[in-house]
């Protein structure tokens, strides 16, 4: 479309079957983008991916590195629904004590390094990551656990959600979940949760990258 090759860089990459309500990517281009791109890009993408809108940045602005804080909700059905099968995880034979993972969830506040919710063998070069969020929300016949950081590991989430549920069934206490922290060692969480339920939900970026708003 703009007859050159385009290279894009996104704001970062998550799991298979792990949707975005909004994600960010950044390409180099010298010359004036065409009033319709938008439109003229979204004809020929499939259904699941939608652009909504172009901007210009700094020259030096990245879409991955200048990231200064992410937001991801998981989704749980407690009650059977067709309709939520592609973005929610069913759970619906399970009881659980949401107090009591708030309780856990807020432990992960006096720690920065968490390398027993991350992928073995990543390339990350710290597990060291900035918590400003998160919370279990009760809404009717769904649970949602929003967690907010400045970065993420690699299936950090996933693994973080699956060992908050199993604190919510009283598979593991929350002092028993503040240990498996501590110990730095993915073998002590437990299993990821399902794909499907987590969704990106937020990336911000400093105000200063922007040439206007």
């Amino acid at each position: 479309m703009l007859r050159m090759e385009i290279f894009t860089t996104g704001a970062g990459r998550t799991d298979t079957g792990v949707h975005a309500r909004q994600m960010f990517a950044h390409f180099d281009f010298d010359e004036n983008l065409p009033e319709n791109i938008v439109k003229r890009l979204n004809s020929y993408l499939p259904l699941d991916i939608s652009i909504q809108k172009i901007f210009p940045v700094k020259e030096t602005a990245h879409a991955r590195f200048d990231a200064v804080k992410r937001t991801y909700q998981y989704f749980i059905s407690t009650q059977k629904n067709p309709f939520r099968q592609r973005f929610h995880a069913q759970f619906v034979h399970y009881d659980f004590d949401v107090e009591r993972m708030n309780e856990a969830a807020q432990k992960l506040f006096l720690y920065k390094d968490f390398t027993s919710f991350s992928k073995l063998h990543s390339d990350a070069k710290t597990n060291d990551c900035r918590i400003f969020e998160a919370l279990w929300e009760q809404r009717e016949d769904e649970l949602v656990f929003t967690v907010s950081a400045n970065r993420f590991l690699r299936n950090m989430v996933r693994a973080l959600v699956g060992t908050l549920m199993d604190v919510g069934r009283d598979k593991i206490s929350v002092a028993q979940f503040q240990e498996i922290i501590e110990k730095k060692d993915r073998k002590f969480a437990s299993m990821s949760a399902p794909a499907q339920g987590l969704v990106l939900t937020k990336v911000e970026y400093p105000e200063e990258i922007y040439l206007f708003l």
